[in-house]
């Protein structure tokens, strides 16, 4: 296992941050941490890159342990932190020498590593990684922790705040480097991007509440999901919530998505009640769950 983490608690003074967090990720997987801000994936990653110190639990990072072999560990991963953490001053190509030189290496030798990234970042190289787009500096932060060639890449919310372009190109260059043997360990708060992933852990208030495949997550949904839309979406939100027989609610795009608690539930029974709330053109149909659904139910 390239990491295992096993009872792993974290608190800060009266806030609990992380409370029994155990999972393995393999060898060459591409394995997702997804929840919400202040669902404890950036203390999760902070003591997995050796940063902090939990207060309970151990684990292991490419064989070595967080506490005991921290300088091997090290050395031995890439870690793109939330926030863009490199030199503003400094330009491209500086940023990128400067990381390299501190691990020993240059960026001719890892080339072959970064090169599908780098040639998209390489016209800006002599411009200060502070003036450059959110999908550049997202670019730029990857090659620097990438360039002393990890075993085990973390990626912090790497997307947060990228147009919608520069987040497909991010994770189409993810894949590729899945395909050269990396491990990578990603959070997101973006429950599209969880599909991405070979498996996901979902988490909330510093829990796992799920842990497979997304797909297989997907499949165990327990409830049918319906789209209903209305001509006032705030009122037909309201409407829905005090329904006697509503499961959950909750918007979704266009539509507000609807469970029903009843098993022998019949469409044109809600359809008649929202009718009787002055609401029109009203549209109920089955719909097929997403992960965000199921992070819905599971946090309920």
């Amino acid at each position: 296992m390239s990491i295992t983490v096993s009872n792993i608690s974290k608190s800060y003074k009266k806030v609990q941050a992380l409370q029994n967090i155990s999972f393995e990720v393999k060898e060459g997987e591409l394995f997702g941490l997804i929840g919400p801000d202040g669902a404890g994936k950036t203390t999760l990653f902070r003591i997995l890159t050796t940063l902090l110190i939990a207060n309970e639990g151990f684990a292991t990072v490419a064989n070595f342990d967080v506490v005991a072999d921290y300088k091997k560990i090290r050395n031995s991963v890439g870690y793109m932190p939330g926030k863009f953490s490199l030199y503003q001053d400094l330009t491209v190509e500086e940023n990128l020498n400067f990381f390299a030189t501190i691990f020993g290496t240059t960026i001719k030798e890892n080339y072959d590593l970064i090169k599908d990234i780098y040639v998209q970042i390489e016209p800006f190289k002599d411009r200060r990684a502070g003036k450059l787009s959110g999908g550049m500096k997202q670019k730029l932060a990857l090659c620097c922790a990438l360039i002393h060639k990890p075993k085990v890449l973390f990626l912090d919310e790497p997307t947060t705040g990228v147009d919608p372009v520069s987040r497909k190109e991010f994770w189409e260059m993810l894949k590729r480097l899945q395909q050269k043997g990396i491990t990578i360990l990603v959070s997101t708060p973006y429950m599209d991007e969880a599909a991405l992933c070979d498996r996901i852990a979902l988490i909330q208030n510093g829990k796992i509440l799920q842990m497979d495949t997304p797909q297989a997550i997907v499949k165990h949904y327990p409830k049918q999901i319906y789209n209903v839309r209305a001509n006032n979406t705030y009122q037909l939100l309201n409407n829905l919530k005090a329904y006697t027989y509503n499961h959950s609610v909750y918007p979704f795009g266009e539509f507000v998505h609807y469970t029903d608690s009843r098993v022998d539930f019949n469409p044109s029974d809600l359809y008649k009640y929202l009718e009787s709330k002055n609401l029109r053109n009203i549209e109920i149909e089955k719909t097929e769950p997403t992960i965000e659904d199921t992070f819905m139910e599971l946090a309920k």
